[in-house]
């Protein structure tokens, strides 16, 4: 595909082993009726995603098989590379999506750069790595929401802290999940593109994430520019903000999905969807973005429904092989059931970690067994992978 496509197609260089089984590693715009119309098409993508899948020779490769992990530590780096390398490949991954949020040594906008942040080269040391492992790297930071976690506010707010869009409230951000930044403050997009634009030419990417997942804090009264605004066009937005700079640069907007689902019409809850109005904001964005569906519990047939909208969709997993496998199974289905067009948006899987990489990479070698999360992320990983590879036989 073209520079601009935001894909990856063909495998990973060539392996030089057989793989090792898991027990080998020790174990359009905002209206009122958005919502009746994803109720009556829902139970048709639910009965879709138990249709048999016949028997066949092969199964074509899907064209992301992906994982999401965060950046290392500068220490990390060279343990990182040789994950990249040694074991990535061979599991036959294609794309990276890596969270370096403020945790890289910009030198456009050298105030946000969190402490313990990774240089210049080392992020040359994974892109490299990445490239001659037949790995796009797409790197990651979280924009809008996520500006803080528990008691620390993150680089940007930290900076600038007129950005907030609570200004002055919840000390120690107590009583909120996490700050977002306003996006209609009139400097805010001048950091922010010099961030975007600074990370993803280190990392040689032809694609960037850009979070906006989980945005809790959106049109809030103590905003002077959003109260009273409507938070779906908000949302809307903004991501077409980033998703127009990122198109100058031939650059694909990747993202989270779960605010442009509703959750009162999938019974998903606040979390893998909205219950602050930014689900219209779907219908009021590019259809070139490619949107991460990301289900921990269950596996929900929302991926199928993103791409009857006309978005390119990936399928994340995380701690549980069930839910993994249960999104490949309806990813495979879509693509041998549907239609062209629908079959093609349905591009794979986005495999998410988090945890530090660190932590995950110990866990997928059996090295450490303390972190549960990791230990469980990374079993899930190989058990996905493996089913990748197998293709269903």
């Amino acid at each position: 595909m073209g520079k601009d496509s935001g894909l990856v197609v063909g495998r990973p260089r060539a392996r030089a082993k057989a793989h090792a089984t898991p027990s080998e590693y020790n174990e359009s715009r905002p209206n009122a009726h958005t919502g009746g119309r994803m109720r009556l098409l829902l139970p048709a993508l639910l009965s879709l995603a138990v249709v048999p899948l016949p028997a066949r020779a092969e199964e074509p490769e899907l064209p992301v098989r992906g994982l999401h992990m965060a950046a290392p530590k500068p220490h990390e780096v060279p343990a990182t590379a040789r994950f990249i390398w040694e074991a990535l490949s061979q599991e036959g991954v294609n794309v990276l999506v890596m969270e370096f949020n403020y945790n890289y040594k910009f030198t456009r906008r050298p105030e946000v750069v969190d402490p313990d942040a990774l240089s210049a080269k080392d992020v040359r040391t994974l892109a490299t790595v990445c490239r001659e492992s037949g790995i796009k790297l797409i790197p990651q930071i979280n924009l809008l929401g996520h500006q803080s976690w528990a008691g620390t506010t993150f680089g940007l707010l930290r900076a600038h802290p007129d950005f907030d869009e609570t200004p002055g409230k919840y000390p120690k951000n107590e009583g909120i999940y996490c700050r977002s930044y306003c996006p209609l403050h009139p400097k805010v997009h001048e950091v922010v593109f010099d961030l975007v634009d600074e990370l993803a030419e280190a990392c040689q990417a032809d694609a960037f994430h850009i979070g906006m997942d989980e945005v809790f804090l959106l049109g809030e009264d103590d905003c002077p520019r959003c109260k009273g605004r409507n938070k779906a066009e908000l949302f809307a937005q903004e991501v077409r903000a980033l998703r127009d700079h990122l198109a100058k640069s031939n650059r694909t907007l990747w993202m989270w999905g779960d605010r442009f689902l509703d959750a009162a019409a999938t019974g998903l809850g606040k979390w893998e969807a909205s219950e602050n109005a930014t689900a219209p904001a779907i219908h009021s964005v590019p259809k070139d973005i490619v949107i991460c569906d990301w289900h921990y519990e269950k596996a929900p047939p929302t991926a199928a429904w993103f791409a009857s909208q006309g978005f390119r969709v990936v399928s994340s997993a995380w701690r549980k092989p069930e839910v993994a496998l249960g999104q490949l199974e309806l990813i495979r289905s879509v693509r041998r059931h549907a239609n062209d067009a629908i079959a093609a948006r349905m591009l794979g899987v986005l495999h998410t970690t988090w945890c530090g990489a660190g932590p995950f990479i110990r866990a997928y070698y059996g090295e450490d067994a303390s972190n549960t999360a990791a230990v469980e992320s990374a079993r899930a990983f190989q058990r996905l992978f493996k089913e990748l590879r197998d293709g269903g036989r």
